[in-house]
Parts: structure tokens; sequence; C-alpha cells
């Protein structure tokens, strides 16, 4: 193994090269499938969807392929959307890919639905910043409009470390990564560090290094419900992992279904 600087990068920006390969045991289309199912279920007749840290594109891609839908997908990563990209031209989708903050969000549009999942939440390091992302999600849904996004939360956390940390693989590109995955409980933050290497075409010696760290704020549901709280949101819902149970404090993924008022 050669001896090479290691770059330290900001978050999803070498993670875009290998996000595929790390998240290869996501479904993503159950998860676009429970998407679809929870606008057909609160919303009589969506048909112009957001998508909110997109990151590669997968939902976006498959709720495209349902074709009753006009998708736009937006993350706030370069190096995600040009992934995204170019899935949308290999699978001749029609979504359109946008790079953009969803605490900023700067679009000359309106949508029946926003949408955002996988624990993007989660990267908002405090309160002040989820509600910040709920007043921006706001401006661009139409009156009546849904806003679906998932948290994961602390039991997750406990739980998730015993398989992700020590994580260890190999991508079709000639990448190794490396996962280390901790959690603060005090803190309610969950910290994932990868050293990703890039390997000559033998995939024996090291070309590059480079080193991200991720970290996540873990939510409580009461923690959740206090920050919505102080919005002009309704809370249609709050379910529990893929499945329409009701979310309680045991749920280790929470998806929340909120409602613009109608007479915004």
């Amino acid at each position: 193994m050669s001896n090479q600087t290691e770059n330290h990068l900001p978050e999803y920006s070498k993670l875009a090269d290998i996000y595929d390969a790390v998240m290869e045991n996501v479904d993503y289309e159950l998860w676009a499938d429970f998407i679809d199912a929870l606008m057909l279920q609160h919303h009589p007749k969506p048909v112009d969807i957001l998508e909110l840290a997109c990151g590669t594109g997968s939902v976006s891609l498959f709720l495209d392929e349902l074709e009753c839908y006009n998708v736009v997908g937006t993350d706030l990563s370069p190096q995600m959307i040009e992934k995204a990209r170019q899935k949308n031209k290999s699978m001749f989708c029609n979504v359109t890919f946008k790079i953009m903050d969803f605490l900023d969000i700067n679009l000359d549009q309106t949508f029946d639905v926003a949408f955002s999942v996988f624990d993007s939440i989660n990267y908002l390091d405090n309160p002040e910043e989820v509600l910040t992302f709920l007043q921006q999600t706001k401006k661009v849904l139409r009156p009546g409009g849904l806003l679906i996004f998932d948290f994961t939360t602390p039991k997750n956390s406990i739980q998730a470390i015993q398989y992700l940390n020590n994580e260890e693989g190999y991508t079709d590109n000639n990448y190794r990564y490396f996962r280390k995955s901790r959690y603060n409980a005090n803190e309610q933050i969950h910290e994932n560090a990868f050293q990703i290497e890039k390997l000559d075409a033998d995939q024996e010696t090291v070309i590059e290094k480079y080193h991200e760290i991720h970290h996540q704020r873990i939510y409580t549901l009461q923690q959740m419900l206090d920050i919505i709280d102080q919005t002009a949101y309704n809370i249609i819902a709050k379910y529990s992992g893929f499945d329409f149970e009701e979310a309680d404090e045991q749920s280790l993924r929470i998806t929340m279904v909120l409602q613009c008022p109608s007479n915004q």
C-alpha cells in the first residue's frame, strides 16, 4: 500500500462516488412505494412532487416511473446531483434535478407534496434548523399541500451502531471504504466516519485516501412534535417504519405527514 495524503472532505463529496454501493441494501423501490401510498392516502390528486435531500435520486426516479407525477429532486451536494442526473439519463426518466439547500429554498414553482427521506432531517443540528426547514418548505407548498419527512430516534441509533460500526466494503469502481459509527446518547449525536480509498485497477494499491465525517442529531418523537407545534402545519399522521402503524417513543424510524393550511 502506498503512502498517500488523506484528504478531509465535506459531507457527501467523495462519498457520492460510493454512495449507491454503501446503500445497496436499501430498498428504494419500497421507499418510493411507501411515499406513493402516503400521498394517495392523504392527498386527493398530487401531481407536482418535490424531493428534498434526494441524494443520487433513487426515490425520485422510482416515483417518476409511475408516470403520474412531475418530480423535482434537489440536494445540497453537487456531486450527488451529478450522479442523479447520470442515472436519470441512463434510465430514460424525466426528473428535474437541482442543486439546492433545503434551508434556503429558491424555486419558481409550487408543489402538491414535498418529501425528504432516509433521515436527512437528522443532519439538521438543532431545533432551530428544523424549524427553518419547516418554514422554507411551507413557502413552496400549495394550500392543503403535504410535507412528508422521516427521522431516526435514539432507539434506532443504539441498535444501528451494532452493524454500522467497523463496516467495510468494496465498490465496482475500485473504491474501498471503512465506516466507524458511534452514538453519544447524552448529546443525541450519531457520528459516521468514512475512510474512502481509491484503488488501482487490480484493487491492490491505494492511489488516494479520503475522509468524511457525518454528524446527525437524533430527535425523540416528542422533541419533533414540540418543533412542529411552533409552525402553522397540521399534523395529519405519524407512522412507524414503513407501515401505517401509529408511531410512538419506541419507534426506530418515524415518518411525519404534515399539511399546510388550506387557507394560507
